[in-house]
């Protein structure tokens, strides 16, 4: 009997048409517009932005930027956590995600150290002081060689062990991409040895990375936590804090990427209903343990909080910021209320999830502005001016431009 020989890749991968050159040309446009944003930036300095000092100059000197590296960092946190829990707990139905997460973690990581550099001004400087003076016992250490570099080169090699079999397969196939595919399998051959192996060394990396997962990302929380004297940053919860919406934020990414796989490369089979009514469970409770920490600092903060802390919660629930500390409190409500009526039917509508996902994710990035701004504009303990911050066209150029590179990716 003749074998047939398989000639095209599964799943449209290699394949392309109009759709997808019209969209790479779009992002790369942005990209593009992000770059000039950067040299102009690079050249005459962080004048350009919104960005000032705090105090005297009236203003905020963490912005956009950092708002960014938080959400950035977050969605990679989650991405890799879900992947090593589905490892480590055998979630079968799950596993077509965690290549997803995979994925989303090692763009997530790159985008937040690229924020990092662009929020320096001079990168050279980072690098070079980094070295002459970097104190490892400090957050901020922690989080750059921790939460970023080292979250990074361990989740690639956790994607490089997971995708070594399905490559292995895929170099088999005669394509374009084929070499690539047989440089990634590095000589895999798929034996009863090598799976186990490989399925030993997979599951061992998964359950030591969710307690570096923990570690790596509260140390981010720990940059504004243990910050006294600043106004809704000196808190326990920040840590935990972080954890949960970057779990919010992470999971709604996850829910969108997954839902658009589905359509596009047609993965209903792949992807079912279940696998979506399993994130959005997830999901729902991740937002129901975010609100409650929300409302215990809030109340903590008001009700027996310091003179420069009422000030600071005074510009988040009635002045400057409240239209969009109330705004970020009815999206997520909303969403949770979306995910949760589908819980309680026990029926799942996939577009209503993917929305809940999308409004998630809008939301994480505004309540990560509302982190970083109210203390350094409001409430400071040495008697400033109120400070005001407006990002300008540069910083949304430079920001749009890394969303851009991330989606290429």
């Amino acid at each position: 009997m003749a074998t047939r020989v398989v000639r095209e890749l599964p799943y449209g991968v290699g394949r392309v048409g109009p759709g997808f050159f019209g969209l790479v040309a779009v992002l790369l446009a942005l990209l593009v517009l992000g770059l000039v944003a950067y040299s102009k930036q690079f050249i005459e300095g962080e004048v350009v932005t919104g960005l000032r000092n705090i105090g005297t100059m009236g203003g905020a000197s963490w912005g956009l930027y950092i708002a960014f590296l938080i959400y950035f960092e977050g969605v990679a946190f989650a991405g890799i956590g879900l992947a090593a829990i589905i490892r480590v707990f055998n979630l079968d139905y799950l596993r077509p995600i965690a290549r997803m997460g995979l994925v989303l973690t090692v763009v997530g990581l790159v985008l937040a150290g690229l924020s990092v550099l662009v929020d320096l001004g001079q990168p050279t400087r980072g690098f070079i002081n980094l070295f002459r003076y970097a104190r490892p016992e400090s957050p901020f250490y922690g989080t750059f060689a921790v939460g970023i570099v080292g979250l990074l080169f361990v989740s690639a090699i956790y994607l490089f062990l997971d995708g070594r079999r399905d490559a292995a397969r895929l170099a088999k196939v005669p394509s374009a991409l084929s070499g690539f595919f047989r440089l990634w399998a590095t000589g895999y051959q798929d034996t009863p040895e090598e799976k186990a192996r490989h399925g030993r060394a997979s599951y061992w990396l998964a359950l030591a990375l969710i307690p570096m997962l923990v570690v790596a990302h509260s140390t981010l929380g720990f940059v504004f936590g243990i910050q006294g004297g600043a106004p809704r940053w000196y808190s326990a919860l920040q840590a935990p804090s972080f954890l949960v919406l970057a779990g919010v934020s992470g999971v709604g990414h996850v829910i969108i990427m997954a839902a658009i796989a589905r359509t596009a490369l047609n993965l209903r089979t792949e992807l079912p209903a279940r696998v979506f009514s399993w994130l959005a469970n997830a999901l729902w409770i991740l937002l129901v343990v975010y609100l409650y920490f929300m409302v215990v600092e809030l109340l903590t903060a008001t009700y027996s909080g310091q003179i420069n802390e009422v000030r600071a919660e005074e510009a988040l629930l009635t002045g400057r910021y409240a239209w969009m500390f109330w705004g970020m409190v009815s999206v997520l409500v909303l969403s949770f209320v979306m995910l949760f009526s589908q819980f309680l039917a026990r029926r799942f509508n996939l577009w209503v999830i993917v929305l809940a996902a999308v409004l998630v994710n809008v939301v994480a990035v505004a309540e990560r502005l509302l982190l970083v701004l109210p203390s350094q504009t409001h409430g400071r303990l040495l008697p400033y001016e109120t400070g005001t911050y407006t990002p300008t066209w540069v910083e949304y150029s430079i920001i749009v431009g890394l969303m851009a590179l991330g989606a290429l990716a």
